[in-house]
């Protein structure tokens, strides 16, 4: 078994949604007593935000990739930022360490494929959502089609995430919103609906759905588990 370096943090709700799904895979897989070898750098979300909002994607790459080498020093195989956002910077981060970074938005795409799928909608932050680093990579890479909400809709999921997700707030006037977009996204075409960002499964369950959803935290997780048991 390889070891997982997973940088997390970011937030801290979905970083221990990671590290459980993580080890119930590798038990799942092992039987018995098996745990997943890895190890965690958290950094801290406040100094991560505040970068992001002001556009100091050079100074969030530097801790991230410090974090990444830091993991590999301390015995990591393989890496995992865990957060789909952050993925902007996942080119960089990989550049700077000798260990695979398994890319989130790869093990999502083969889902969507294997689910019989072309066309999907996408929820994330807004960085995720209108920038091109996620969906381009969807799109060219695997010849998907990616919907996304529209511009008030869009502020709707973002706010979401900061002000309630990655703080543990959980409430049941903001899941209907989600499901209320996610209803206007399938009627715009999507077969399946990409959480496309690590806490919206907290907030969206697959049962309420009227199409499929990518949990991207687990699919993820889960992809690091088949890397760190593959020879």
């Amino acid at each position: 078994m390889r070891t997982i370096g997973m940088i997390g943090g970011m937030s801290w709700e979905s970083t221990l949604v990671y590290y459980r799904i993580i080890n119930e895979a590798v038990r799942e897989r092992l039987g018995g007593l098996h745990s997943a070898k890895s190890i965690l750098y958290s950094v801290d979300f406040a100094e991560i935000e505040a970068l992001q909002h002001v556009g100091r994607w050079d100074a969030a790459q530097a801790i991230l990739v410090e974090a990444a080498r830091s993991l590999v020093r301390a015995g990591a195989d393989l890496v995992i930022i865990c957060t789909n956002t952050m993925h902007k910077l996942a080119d960089g981060v990989a550049a700077g360490i000798v260990v695979p970074l398994l890319h989130i938005a790869d093990p999502t795409a083969d889902a969507v494929l294997a689910a019989g799928m072309d066309t999907v909608a996408l929820l994330g932050t807004r960085f995720t959502m209108e920038e091109e680093f996620y969906r381009k990579r969807l799109e060219d890479r695997y010849r998907l089609r990616v919907l996304i909400p529209d511009a008030v809709q869009r502020q709707t999921v973002h706010n979401t995430i900061y002000t309630e997700l990655c703080l543990g707030r959980i409430r049941e006037g903001s899941r209907q919103a989600y499901l209320r977009i996610i209803e206007d996204l399938v009627e715009r075409g999507a077969q399946g609906i990409i959480l496309g960002c690590t806490e919206i499964g907290l907030l969206v369950r697959a049962e309420s759905c009227p199409v499929p959803v990518f949990d991207t935290a687990r699919i993820h997780a889960e992809a690091a588990v088949s890397a760190a048991l593959t020879d």
